[in-house]
């Protein structure tokens, strides 16, 4: 019993010492197992090389980090990677009767506008977008009545509401009274023509910054 506990070690350190020469080797940890049981496997033909030193520098050639090494490079990585441009900001001009469109600090468009008059004047600075509506419902605040959406509507097509008021939200809207626009002739709100305020609509999202200066 104690010769064949002394011969079992003996296989086991014999199998541990060829796992542990041809792993050095490079050989896969998934055959590992195999030879542990004894059993036979096939790996590729040895590298014929005169001294030890041959053989390193052969496997070498063949390893991924020579191959990675040796690739060419990438070159500039503004070719690869997407452009990265400065958030859409609004800056409402009072005295020019224009908002422009920012991003970054380009202006990529303007367009006319209708703005508060000097009894109901749009309020100066920093807000942001807090109400989108499309095909707004407008309700007089002086009579009640409601007007179905449209074009012809007191607030046109779109409605992007950026500062609360205590009597009541100041917003960029279109209008049917495109005379106004470029003047001071609203109640506090800024009035732009409908083609204007859907392309202004499609160029905001919700948190966009909103500066008005006189």
């Amino acid at each position: 019993m104690t010769a064949r506990v002394k011969g079992t070690k003996k296989a086991f350190w014999k199998n541990v010492l060829q796992i542990q020469c041809l792993t050095l080797l490079g050989v896969s940890t998934a055959l590992l197992p195999i030879l542990s049981q004894g059993r036979a496997f096939a790996v590729d033909p040895p590298i014929a090389a005169e001294s030890s030193g041959d053989l390193v520098s052969k496997l070498e050639v063949t390893s991924p980090t020579s191959l990675w090494q040796n690739l060419p490079p990438l070159g500039d990585p503004s070719l690869y990677l997407p452009e990265v441009e400065g958030n859409v900001r609004l800056v409402l001009r009072l005295g020019e009767r224009r908002v422009y469109v920012y991003q970054g600090e380009t202006a990529i468009a303007s367009y006319p506008v209708a703005v508060g008059k000097a009894s109901t004047p749009t309020p100066t600075g920093e807000y942001e977008v807090f109400q989108m509506i499309e095909n707004p419902v407008w309700q007089s605040p002086w009579t009640g009545k409601v007007t179905a959406p449209g074009p012809n509507s007191a607030l046109g097509l779109r409605w992007i509401g950026f500062a609360q008021m205590s009597n009541g939200i100041i917003g960029f809207h279109g209008t049917p009274t495109v005379s106004s626009i470029g003047r001071a002739a609203s109640n506090g709100c800024v009035r732009m023509r409908n083609e204007d305020v859907l392309a202004l609509f499609d160029q905001v999202e919700m948190g966009t910054p909103v500066t008005v200066e006189n």
